[in-house]
């Protein structure tokens, strides 16, 4: 029996996400964690699984070990397949030249004998650090009917913000003329959205011309799509008008959670109809003695104090008293009695003293110039003694 996959997908998650500053300093970027049970790689693995796409490989380089063991075997995706399913792809050593993933294409390059182990049709390359659902069979289809050399996602941005995003400029059809990788005036709003099918005979051949260029910098945006553009290639774009966040910044990211608020949310994670999985914990009902206003509170809590506007991850203990105000506190979180956070990240395993307070009110805080537009952010593992005070705009990775 001819054993073959249709589709495999490549999941890029190995960059650094510096600009999550001390969220990321011990895990890579797709491992932190969101909306109070999640962490943001269940988004594409999830929409993988909903597109019926069980061939996923997971590309890890940057402090990998929390990303590789939350990822296990797939079971919580339904990817735990005994052909296919997902797969943890680190750089390697081999008799010739394979190093660290230098950008985006080498490292897809470097994992050619995977995808060709499937003899895929098609391979969609996906991002591991955006918050959105998405059918990847319609865009497959889309290609298919297209006769495209590769589909690019995209969707319309405010033109003031196009020059973060690699801007698609292209013909009545949807077919692209140009590719202008973060353009300083762009001609278009029409943004990359960082998601990528290409017909897989294509993708090997161009992967491995942008190899041998020496002059390359082994990326999609900067080389590889222009390279298929500049041969002629049929390549077209696929709009998508949902909700997509690239939460790469700390704005970005409480923003996004922000989003999950309110009696009719931005981004409703309760659709039955495409449900984002996860290897949430097994935790008992969350206890709710406190005041809770337009909030989210994952199982396992014990909140006797007053959470408004703000999502409140597994196991954390809010104590009476206590005040949390405009943030996200990701999980296995203390907030002792009377303390005050306020607009503020807050990453796992952290302790907040007695009468600590931790950033300002939103209002003031978004006044302050900073890094992070004026949200604290405490990382992972630290203690804020009693009394201890965080200004607003902060990064903190040591204790207080």
């Amino acid at each position: 029996m001819l054993r073959k996959k249709e589709c495999v997908a490549m999941l890029l998650a190995g960059g650094q996400g510096s600009r999550l500053y001390a969220l990321t300093s011990n895990i890579a970027k797709p491992a932190v964690s969101f909306g109070a049970k999640y962490r943001i790689i269940d988004f594409p693995l999830s929409n993988c699984i909903n597109s019926g796409i069980d061939t996923v490989g997971v590309l890890t380089q940057y402090q990998p070990l929390i990303l590789n063991e939350y990822v296990g075997n797939g079971q919580p995706w339904d990817l735990d397949r005994t052909f296919g399913g997902v797969h943890i792809l680190s750089p390697y050593e081999a008799k010739q030249s394979t190093s660290w993933y230098k950008g985006t294409a080498n490292a897809i390059y470097q994992n050619i004998r995977f995808m060709k182990m499937y003899d895929p049709d098609y391979v969609l390359i996906l991002s591991g650090d955006h918050i959105y659902k998405m059918d990847y069979d319609k865009m497959l289809k889309a290609h298919k009917e297209a006769g495209a050399a590769c589909t690019i996602a995209c969707m319309e941005v405010p033109l003031k913000e196009a020059s973060r995003f690699g801007i698609l400029n292209t013909n009545p059809d949807g077919s692209i003329y140009e590719f202008e990788e973060k353009p300083a005036k762009p001609k278009s709003n029409l943004a990359s959205m960082g998601i990528y099918i290409f017909s897989a005979d294509k993708l090997f051949k161009y992967l491995e011309l942008d190899e041998k260029d020496p002059k390359s910098e082994n990326d999609f945006g900067k080389n590889v799509l222009p390279a298929m553009l500049n041969a002629g290639e049929k390549m077209f774009s696929y709009r998508f008008d949902g909700y997509w966040k690239d939460v790469g910044t700390i704005s970005s990211l409480l923003e996004a959670n922000m989003d999950l608020l309110g009696v009719t949310p931005k981004f409703d994670l309760d659709d039955q109809d495409f449900v984002i999985h996860s290897r949430s914990p097994l935790s008992p009902p969350a206890y709710v003695e406190g005041d809770v206003k337009n909030s989210i509170v994952a199982n396992g809590c014990d909140i006797e104090g007053d959470i408004i506007n703000s999502v409140i991850g597994t196991n954390c203990i809010v104590e009476a008293g206590a005040t949390v105000k405009d943030s996200v506190l990701m999980g296995n979180i203390t907030v002792k009695k009377g303390a005050m956070v306020n607009y503020s990240i807050i990453d796992e395993e952290v302790t907040i003293g007695e009468n600590a307070v931790i950033g300002a009110v939103k209002e003031e805080a978004c006044k302050v110039e900073s890094k992070t537009a004026g949200i604290t952010v405490l990382g992972r593992g630290i203690t804020v003694k009693k009394g201890g005070k965080v200004s607003a705009g902060e990064i903190v990775d040591k204790d207080v």
